[in-house]
């Protein structure tokens, strides 16, 4: 596996230098931060991701107030509450998107929130108190307990409310083969291990959180930089 050093300066090649790379790297949200937010904000987010999936993000982005009003601002004691028969009403309702199986979620995600608050004091503390070196279980947390969490809807969400986390693109995954970390896209368990040490060891070398580990590889498996085809 090769050093973060030759990733960057992979990176800083396609992307006109090393200031350039740094530009808009994501930063992660503190500990305090992410159990400072209200549980409703990451079940509104987690949904709105969810939604996402497969349609356009403006699209959502637009119906968006009209669904917290519809879904009690997203507080995630009274969506758990929220009867089939309602659900099946907002299939007649302009004011959201009607797919049912996503509309099916946002209760059943309200419940599953509702029992990681029980478990842990709120959702963000549990979000907080898990470790960075094994995010891939907190991938599959997710999975398990939420519904249209698995894939990359998962870290895409965790990178959306600001908890660390890499997201496994199709550029990272070729940055991840091209370093001698796996053979092919992660997918299973095993690859995700070794995805995993791969990332605990460059966040060891270069003292950078995960996401911003992750962007540098997205970038380092981009087309070669070249000043002169800029108009």
């Amino acid at each position: 596996m090769i050093a973060f050093a030759t990733i960057l300066a992979r990176a800083a090649k396609r992307h006109g230098g090393a200031a350039a790379v740094e530009q808009g790297l994501p930063p992660p949200k503190s500990r305090a931060a992410l159990i400072k937010l209200p549980d409703d904000r990451y079940l509104s987010e987690m949904c709105r991701r969810i939604f996402q999936a497969g349609l356009k993000h403006s699209l959502v982005d637009g119906k968006w107030p009209d669904f917290e009003t519809v879904f009690h601002g997203f507080v995630p004691a009274r969506v758990a509450k929220i009867p089939d028969e309602k659900l099946e009403a907002l299939m007649n309702d302009k004011r959201v998107i009607r797919h049912w199986p996503k509309l099916k979620a946002v209760p059943a995600n309200a419940r599953a929130m509702v029992a990681v608050a029980r478990e842990a004091g709120s959702f963000g503390a549990w979000l907080a108190d898990w470790p960075t070196s094994e995010i891939v279980g907190l991938w599959a947390a997710l999975k398990d307990r939420f519904v249209h969490l698995g894939g990359n809807s998962g870290p895409y969400f965790l990178r959306s409310v600001g908890k660390d986390s890499f997201v496994l693109t199709d550029d990272v995954a070729a940055a991840l083969i091209a370093a001698g970390v796996v053979e092919r896209k992660p997918s299973g368990k095993a690859d995700l291990a070794r995805v995993q040490q791969a990332f605990n060891r460059w966040a060891e070398e270069s003292g950078r959180p995960l996401c911003q580990i992750s962007r540098i590889l997205a970038m380092s498996a981009g087309p070669v930089y070249d000043p002169e085809s800029e108009p």
